[in-house]
């Protein structure tokens, strides 16, 4: 059975039909660094094709439930885990909504629980604090308390925004993720990073808030196109290069099979990225060490992002070109063989048709002061050493990171055009 990314049509048609909470023009209230096998030690829990993958971070702990169909059952496994729910907000996009509002907002009404759907309009451009101010406002003008829980239904932008409202809401409230991304599914609803964007650069303001659960229902990324599937993949590419060499070789050898959506494996990348993750969160929760290596490719692909405006490519398809930069970094310092640096930069090439860009060496590496990872003026950069090692490098200078950004550009001029494609 296969994930056949297409741009879909809505699953059902018109506003969801909420009765009036409140005054609000929005949708209304209704009433009623070694390399490890995880693939031998996984702790997930298979049952009926739905794996349960626990998160023991230090503050907190979870299960991130991975299959399919699970949106209808998200509201009873919420409620019990909250145990007290006084109402409910789901945060989503008009157009995520349109595609999967509905079981959600079945389920609450099988409980009787009062819910209000909140849109926030999707694109990195919206994770400002302007979004949250408008946010914290409809909740506090539609009786929010803390016995209020908030639902994240949609990509990696409204999980982090969603997750930073819970945690500033009324000193925290708890809240779900539903990504409905892979990118989402693989990387950012797990871990309990949250925020927003400043001009300055990306994520620089947020709160570490991890939520009751996370429930990635493959059946969403059936409505991906393509271009968003295969950019999700890349973080998952990120995970093998950086603990698990297994999952690296797996996408290596099945490169049509992952590519095509083929749901099987899907399901095995899926799992395999989220353990590992899980794994890396539960031994450094708040990034004073070994956390830093999920950060792999992410130093210049923010600053591709930020450069380029959040527009033009996809947050995946930047990390790529970030890895491909960080292998080419390993290879120039010595401490990855060439063999292994090209092995990734293949990849990376394999699971998408990176864009093209127009930004210098030198403005890339300036926006890299801006990074979040930088700590005492020193800028932590993810170097990999081998399939499944990285290496946590504090003494690269800018010099050789421009030339290694600089030898990214040359290659990326030096291919093929890609065929147009659509967002």
């Amino acid at each position: 059975m296969a994930i056949t990314p297409q741009c879909a049509k809505p699953s059902h048609t018109g506003t969801p039909g909420d009765k009036s909470f409140g005054g609000s023009n929005l949708p209304q209230l209704h009433d009623c660094c070694t390399t490890t096998n995880a693939h031998d030690k996984r702790a997930a829990a298979i049952i009926n094709d739905v794996s349960e993958i626990r998160v023991e971070a230090a503050s907190a702990s979870y299960s991130v439930h991975i299959g399919q169909n699970l949106l209808p059952s998200l509201a009873a496994q919420s409620v019990a885990l909250a145990k007290k729910v006084s109402r409910v907000f789901i945060i989503t996009s008009p157009d995520i909504d349109r595609l999967w509002g509905t079981p959600v907002r079945a389920g609450f009404d099988a409980l009787a629980i009062p819910y209000k759907t909140l849109h926030v309009p999707a694109g990195e451009q919206h994770k400002r604090l302007s979004t949250i101010e408008r946010l914290l406002e409809e909740l506090a003008s539609n009786g929010a308390d803390r016995d209020t829980l908030l639902v994240a239904l949609g990509g990696g932008v409204l999980g982090d925004l969603t997750g930073f409202l819970a945690a500033i809401y009324m000193r925290g409230v708890p809240f779900v993720q539903a990504p409905t991304t892979l990118l989402a599914q693989v990387d950012s609803s797990v871990g309990g990073k949250t925020g927003a964007n400043l001009k300055a650069g990306k994520n620089l303001v947020g709160a570490f808030y991890h939520p009751l659960a996370v429930f990635a229902d493959l059946d969403t990324l059936k409505t991906l196109p393509p271009r968003e599937l295969q950019a999700g993949l890349q973080e998952c590419v990120k995970a093998g290069v950086i603990r698990d060499s297994a999952l690296f070789d797996y996408m290596e050898k099945n490169v049509e099979l992952v590519r095509s959506g083929d749901l099987e494996a899907i399901q095995h990348v899926v799992e395999a990225s989220v353990q590992m993750k899980a794994d890396v969160v539960a031994a450094d929760e708040r990034e004073s060490g070994e956390r830093m290596i999920l950060n792999f490719g992410h130093t210049i692909g923010h600053a591709i992002e930020s450069a380029t405006h959040y527009k033009g490519l996809l947050h995946g398809e930047a990390i790529g070109w970030g890895m491909i930069a960080a292998a080419r970094l390993g290879e120039a310092r010595g401490v990855l063989s060439e063999a292994d640096s090209q092995r990734i930069v293949d990849l990376v090439y394999a699971y998408s048709d990176l864009p093209r860009f127009n930004v210098t060496a030198e403005r890339l590496v300036m926006l890299t002061g801006n990074d979040k990872k930088k700590r005492s003026g020193t800028l932590s950069f993810i170097v990999p050493k081998a399939i499944g090692t990285v290496e946590i490098a504090q003494d690269v200078e800018d010099v050789e990171l421009q030339e290694a950004v600089e030898q990214m550009l040359v290659e990326m001029r030096a291919r093929p055009i890609p065929p147009p494609v659509m967002p």
